[in-house]
């Protein structure tokens, strides 16, 4: 099982960028025609020590490393980094990955059916219980990690968090907190062409807080209930204002491409990685790299897809687009996101309505909704109506768009549907179980875990 270098690039990423036009067609050449779309769900659990609640370390017998070794031992492509295992890609095309905190992600394949998600999380949920109850690991269903602070929290030996790990203190108070403590679910789509990107980025940004809202499940933070829905949503909103949160012109240009790659162009990177991550100095942008090069490097297509990775918005460009802005919880909330964005999103006139829903707000009012939103959840007003009657509605018309674009995935839907109906979230859920074991952090560690993932 040979190793491959964590970053590699083809030829044509890795030549010399000779004009701007490369950038935008970046994005132009990744349309694909509608009988082509698929989505991609990509989700991190957060784990602890079973009869601590303690954070795993990398290292040890019982650690992070040693879950990648179960795995690698059973197959896939593994990725070192200084001789440390960092991933392990698979022969269908799914990824596990590590977060900076050792949150453990899977990017699955992806996928025509979302029924074959849900094939593969099963697959996946029983390989991780097996090798969870071997190391003595348990996975909690949550978007935050609840026991103990950020400085109980080890770090994961990987070049790229070191390099952000200088930088975050810098350009927030929370950044630190986003990389060791969150755990996010995320799905990403297909786009044909800019104005249907235009479209989808639209309504994505019309109704991110709405999908925080009924995803939210982080309202326990250093042992205690925090009073807020997704602390998770909280900390991003002062990680690093230049990469995260939402973006005005997704509502005010209709060149999309155009937009977003000037506002990347501006965004300082974090590094550039030559065989490695070499950080760049303070406040130096894409822009500048592409126009006068770094100690003799100079931008690339690869720099650039590089580069537009560790951009945070709320909807965020690549090849394809990808929904960020909800909190991991129930393996059912988990299948439940690609299913409701597809509804939404790959039928024409269910994004419409969705993106109706909040067209009286101004992006001032968007930007109060998303700082509501991470505390009074469902509860939150958006104009002359609450959240929860806009989720309410926005779920309904999900299921609509299913009923015309894959209608075998509206049973999927049913977790979703029954936070929207009954206002009761899955933050809710985790602070009374929380109370109901109030001081017995044994009985806590079993209430908050994943069925099957107890070690």
């Amino acid at each position: 099982m040979g190793a491959k270098r964590v970053y590699l690039v083809d030829a044509k990423e890795a030549v010399r960028i000779g004009s701007r036009d490369e950038l935008l067609a970046y994005f132009e050449e990744a349309g694909k025609p509608a009988a082509a779309w698929r989505t991609g769900t990509e989700h991190e659990l957060v784990g602890v020590w079973t009869e601590s609640g303690a954070a795993p370390t990398y290292e040890g017998p019982r650690g992070i490393g040693a879950l990648f070794q179960w795995f690698a031992a059973r197959g896939g492509t593994p990725v070192l980094e200084d001789g440390h295992m960092i991933a392990l890609s698979g022969q269908n095309g799914d990824q596990l990955t590590i977060e900076p905190g050792g949150q453990f992600e899977l990017a699955a394949r992806p996928v025509t059916d979302d029924r074959d998600f849900v094939s593969d999380l099963r697959t996946y949920v029983a390989s991780l219980g097996e090798a969870s109850r071997e190391l003595g690991i348990t996975w909690l269903a949550s978007g935050l990690r609840p026991f103990g602070g950020r400085g109980d929290v080890p770090w994961m030996p990987k070049q790229r968090y070191d390099v952000m790990h200088a930088y975050m203190p810098t350009v927030g108070t929370r950044g630190l907190d986003m990389m060791l403590r969150t755990a996010t679910v995320q799905a990403n789509l297909d786009f044909s062409g800019e104005a249907d990107a235009l479209a989808k980025l639209r309504c994505v940004y019309s109704v991110t807080s709405l999908i925080t809202a009924l995803w939210a499940c982080s309202p326990i933070v250093e042992d205690r209930p925090s009073g807020y829905q997704s602390y998770r949503a909280w900390i991003w909103r002062d990680t690093d204002r230049a990469r995260s949160g939402l973006l005005p012109f997704v509502f005010s240009r209709d060149d999309i491409f155009r937009a977003y790659t000037e506002w990347a162009l501006d965004v300082p990177l974090y590094f550039v990685y030559r065989g490695g991550y070499r950080p760049v100095p303070a406040g130096f942008t894409f822009r500048q790299f592409l126009a006068e090069g770094w100690q003799g490097e100079y931008a690339t297509l690869a720099d650039w897809g590089l580069h537009l990775s560790t951009l945070f918005p709320e909807g965020r460009l690549k090849r394809f687009i990808e929904i960020r802005g909800a909190d991991c919880g129930s393996f059912e909330m988990i299948a439940a996101l690609a299913p409701l964005v597809r509804g939404l999103l790959y039928d024409e006139t269910a994004r419409r309505e969705a993106t109706k829903l909040t067209a009286q707000l101004a992006f001032t009012d968007r930007q109060q909704l998303a700082d509501d939103v991470p505390q009074q959840g469902l509860a939150a007003r958006a104009g002359a109506h609450t959240v929860g009657d806009l989720a309410q509605e926005l779920v309904a018309i999900a299921r609509d768009g299913l009923s015309r674009v894959a209608p075998t995935s509206i049973e999927l839907l049913a977790p979703v549907e029954a936070i929207a109906a009954t206002r009761r979230t899955q933050a809710d859920a985790m602070v009374d179980a929380w109370e109901r074991h109030r001081g017995d952090r044994a009985a806590q560690i079993r209430a908050l875990a994943h069925p099957g993932l107890a070690g």
